[in-house]
């Protein structure tokens, strides 16, 4: 638990975080439980695109769990090797060409070459290999190649030769993962944060995701419209101020939020939520615009027929309640 003894204060958009989240968890079961859109009275939430309140339970996230991480050999360098390469392109359709032309994804048959040719033929053929969810910089990288995924490539080699996983499964906190992420050419604070929250649902690692965070570019944006001062207080030691006072607000609000299947928002469900504010609240509150400079929301809804069975890393114990029918 973090003691934080200052008290920012607060503008009219920071009651709203709480209410977004309480409204993005509910159209999250509302889903679940097979009602048909829309799920809410909020059209903002109805028309655009929003992550879940907890991260883990978006769609990618979901598939990268059940079937990158916990799927395959349970080695530390093929764990380690299968998530970040998933994670370097966050796309699964592009994962499953990479299953449909290899058979299965492992360290001992993965060819620079080979993995370049499918890659570049999936380009040729006007196929998208990245996800648009945030942007993979292609320069930053001392490397021959001039194309970004070949970049990618030539980065996670680089991991498996310097034995990147095995370091990473002796570390002693998600700090010391993270660092060793960012002392990689590519990888900022940002996408060096995501990586570590991702090997962190494997077995490989095993710390609480109240640990350590990194506020991203789009949290930051969310705060500053949160907060009108922050008494001094860095923006990580806000993601860190509101995960701690989760109960408090949504008791001070009246909010009845549904958590998942008894687990708390963590520091990395925060951080997001500080991020769809953010977007939220360009349509919501177009007054705050002014402070990051972006008037609307990229993304509109559109809806993905694919069910997905929720399954999340066995280490937190959630799948048992979810198998019985426990309700939050």
């Amino acid at each position: 638990m973090f003691l934080v003894k200052k008290y920012p204060s607060k503008s009219k958009v920071y009651n709203q975080y709480w209410h977004f989240a309480k409204l993005r968890q509910d159209i999250f079961f509302d889903r679940i439980s097979g009602k048909c859109h829309p799920w809410s009275d909020d059209d903002v939430l109805n028309t655009y695109k929003f992550t879940n309140a907890y991260r883990a339970s978006d769609r990618v996230s979901q598939y990268l769990i059940k079937n990158v991480i916990y799927t395959g050999n349970h080695n530390v360098a093929e764990v380690f090797f299968r998530t970040i390469l998933f994670k370097l392109f966050n796309k699964i359709e592009t994962w499953q060409i990479l299953i449909d032309s290899f058979g299965e994804v492992c360290i001992k048959d993965f060819s620079f070459e080979d993995y370049d040719r499918v890659l570049t033929n999936a380009l040729s053929n006007g196929k998208r290999i990245y996800s648009a969810a945030y942007i993979m910089p292609s320069r930053g990288y001392p490397s021959i190649h001039k194309k970004k995924h070949r970049m990618h490539l030539d980065l996670i080699s680089k991991m498996l030769t310097d034995d990147l996983p095995n370091k990473v499964s002796t570390t002693k906190s998600l700090k010391e993962v993270f660092n060793l992420l960012l002392s990689y050419p590519g990888i900022g604070k940002f996408l060096a944060y995501q990586y570590t929250i991702d090997l962190n649902y494997s077995d490989i690692i095993n710390y609480s995701e109240m640990d350590f965070v990194v506020a991203g570019p789009g949290a930051v944006n969310g705060i500053k419209k949160c907060f009108t001062d922050t008494d001094g207080l860095s923006y990580e030691d806000i993601v860190k101020y509101v995960t701690d006072n989760q109960d408090h607000e949504f008791e001070r609000l009246n909010i009845p939020f549904k958590n998942l299947w008894g687990r708390p928002l963590q520091l990395i469900d925060c951080q997001n939520l500080f991020c769809e504010i953010d977007k939220y609240s360009r349509v919501k509150f177009p007054e705050y615009s002014y402070l990051t400079g972006r008037t609307r929301i990229k993304q509109k809804y559109s809806e993905n027929k694919n069910c997905i069975s929720y399954w999340y890393p066995p280490k937190w114990g959630l799948n048992e309640n979810i198998k019985s029918g426990i309700t939050p």
